[in-house]
């Protein structure tokens, strides 16, 4: 019987750096890859064959920014990743999006300065909004029946509307920690955010089988550790 090439379906899984690298590396150290990636390694590509399972037989991981890894998917140079659904909806790639992970929660809010809760905006002129989210702030504003000028700012966005740059800002928040400390306050939710695994669309079709696999198996990999570390929340507060 002829011998199964590893690499005849290797899947390649773009991930990205920051804080969504870690417990998506955990889902794949999970179900026995090394996913050497991170942890203080340059490297920004490794490749590894895979030992068990019903899924791939071989995955090589890239590690990309976080705004990069709808474009390495949507183009074919990763056959999946995972990415924040914030950076998903504001790149507007053409992308499957098969399966939310319980991971990366967050929300794209507006906020501004205190005195900004009792400001009719249908009555506001010149509106300013400084935000990482151009596309997703501009829709939201468009939604309203509200014009604004949009400032796109690439960090730091809450120094915005305290130096006067700004009136408001839109950017996402986990626990509103920043914008406290900075004097700031949430006023809507746009929405609600998390991590998913989304999928380039012709690789869906032309390697169904593999990526189905994969899929699976991340969707149970993603169910146990959840319930991990709530059995240990569970156990640490009794």
């Amino acid at each position: 019987m002829k011998e199964r090439n590893p690499m005849q379906d290797l899947l390649t899984v773009a991930l990205p750096k920051g804080r969504l690298l870690e417990p998506a590396a955990g889902l794949f150290r999970h179900l026995g890859w090394r996913c050497d990636l991170g942890n203080g390694s340059r490297q920004l590509l490794v490749t590894e064959a895979g030992t068990k399972g019903q899924g791939p037989s071989a995955l090589r991981f890239l590690l990309a920014k976080p705004a990069d890894v709808p474009v390495y998917v949507e183009y074919g140079a990763a056959d999946l990743g995972i990415a924040g659904q914030d950076v998903l909806r504001e790149s507007g790639r053409d992308l499957y999006e098969p399966l939310p992970l319980s991971f990366g929660h967050c929300r794209l809010v507006l906020a501004g300065p205190p005195d900004q809760r009792a400001r009719d905006f249908r009555l506001a002129t010149g509106l300013r909004v400084a935000t990482k989210y151009p596309r997703l702030a501009q829709a939201y504003f468009q939604q309203q029946g509200l014009s604004i000028e949009v400032i796109p700012l690439s960090g730091s966005i809450e120094l915005a509307p305290l130096v006067g740059l700004s009136d408001l800002l839109v950017d996402v928040v986990e626990t509103g920690r920043t914008l406290r400390e900075n004097g700031l306050v949430p006023l809507a939710e746009i929405v609600h955010c998390q991590a998913a695994v989304v999928v380039n669309r012709v690789a869906h079709r032309l390697r169904l089988a593999p990526i189905r696999a994969l899929l699976a198996e991340l969707e149970a990999a993603d169910a146990a550790l959840q319930s991990a570390a709530a059995d240990t929340k569970t156990g640490g507060s009794s």
